[in-house]
């Protein structure tokens, strides 16, 4: 990975557009102004394959890999299927396919392990010609029109990239937020997560392996389970609680998630002692925010801006409409066109963020709980709800996405007097 356009080396730079961050944001907005005609210099950190977190997809977010000439090496890379969500709570199920929905477009993804897919899609962009730096850390910015990066490789040399834009995608680690003072706080409550990767050995048949299983634990209705079947067997499986109720050392991770898959029924008898595969993480105070998604030549994609809540797998979706989004608005500016970033890209992108948030405040007030375990769900209403848990947050002919909170309010009334 030493050659071009992989390449490792570090030199001063003039680009149209430098990108932090080889993640899926960065990846296919990388790939979309290939397609433009732009220079691309991407700027990781890491060195990839590695592990991270958001396994698994939802169906809007072909849509931007079709966009980007990577749904054809997605397709043939053997991830698993996936058509839905499967949600458990006590004795109670409730099975949404993704496929019968309000809204027009892909009912079908995959459930990936993140490793994978992310350098997949990166050697993708690549591909196409963008140049990618793996071990490379921005350290500086100076925003403005032509706006600069100071950058250092492994072996610590400095040097300088000059760029028409700057793209943030650096997720979690939030290198723009940071380095410019950027953030400003969140309305979500500080949350954390424990997971791991099991053998599941689960027989076929005995479940639904093409959909992602949600439970929620059954004395606490504010501690939820994720279950991710992969390919090959393995299954990605998590635990998400206030920080308080994961709290515990290093050490006792593993028996913490043990005890806590348990306590679960229904994830107790389909993992119970599987063994895992890696050691239990933790990621906590994943909650994020920043006033703007924008500034002086730079703008914030995907979790490097905002993050929600993993409880509905938003965060690629989110990540993979930013980058569309926000190529479409420089395609604009680089035409010569006078934009406003805030109305063509903050707001708009806001608005899907914003459908989330609704859903994800109500999940953990009980609220959106009560109507998806209703027994006499009304079908529109459910391919209504059913659009937006398949990623299609911003199809304003759908309700529940042009006023999520006043319909989602009105619903769960309904659902409790009925």
């Amino acid at each position: 990975m030493n050659t071009h356009p992989l390449n490792q080396r570090a030199s001063d730079v003039d680009v149209d557009v430098a990108i932090i961050g080889a993640g899926p944001s960065g990846a296919v907005a990388a790939a979309l102004l290939r397609k433009a005609g732009r220079s691309v210099l991407v700027l990781e950190r890491q060195h990839f394959p590695r592990f991270s977190i958001g396994e698994s997809l939802l169906p809007q977010s072909m849509v931007y890999l079709e966009e980007a000439g990577m749904l054809q090496a997605v397709i043939e890379a053997g991830f698993q299927y996936k058509n839905g969500a499967h949600f458990v709570w006590r004795d109670q199920s409730s099975s949404f396919d993704f496929r019968d929905k309000h809204s027009s477009g892909w009912g079908t993804t995959y459930q990936v392990e993140r490793a994978v897919f992310d350098d997949l899609l990166i050697r993708c962009a690549a591909e196409q010609g963008a140049v990618v730096r793996f071990g490379h850390t921005v350290h500086a910015m100076q925003p403005g029109a032509a706006p600069t990066l100071d950058v250092t490789d492994e072996a610590g040399d400095a040097y300088q990239v000059r760029a028409q834009f700057v793209l943030d995608a650096s997720g979690f680690g939030r290198v723009l937020p940071r380095l410019l003072d950027l953030e400003t706080s969140t309305r979500m409550p500080s949350r954390a997560a424990i997971f791991t990767h099991v053998r599941d050995g689960i027989a076929p048949g005995v479940t639904d392996r093409n959909k992602i299983c949600v439970a929620t634990h059954p004395e606490h209705r504010d501690v939820w389970y994720w279950m991710i079947p992969l390919a090959n067997g393995r299954s990605s499986v998590g635990c998400v609680a206030q920080a308080s109720f994961l709290d515990c050392p290093e050490a006792e991770r593993e028996a913490k998630l043990r005890a806590l898959i348990r306590q679960e029924p229904t994830l107790g008898a389909l993992i119970g002692d599987a063994p895992f595969l890696m050691p239990v993480n933790h990621i906590g105070g994943y909650s994020a925010n920043v006033e703007w998604l924008h500034g002086p030549g730079y703008a914030l994609l995907g979790n490097a801006g905002e993050f929600l809540d993993p409880v509905f797998s938003s965060g690629v979706t989110i990540a993979l409409r930013s980058a569309h989004l926000a190529v479409q608005t420089l395609k604009r500016q680089f035409a010569g066109e006078a934009v406003d970033w805030r109305a063509e890209y903050d707001v708009p992108l806001r608005k899907g963020i914003d459908t989330f948030r609704a859903f994800v405040e109500r999940w953990y007030t009980g609220e959106l709980q009560d109507i998806i375990f209703y027994p006499h769900q009304t079908p529109q209403i459910r391919r209504m709800v059913c659009a937006v848990l398949a990623g299609y947050a911003w199809d304003e002919s759908n309700p529940y996405v042009a006023d999520p909170v006043r319909r989602l309010t009105a619903l769960h009334e309904f659902c409790k007097s009925a």
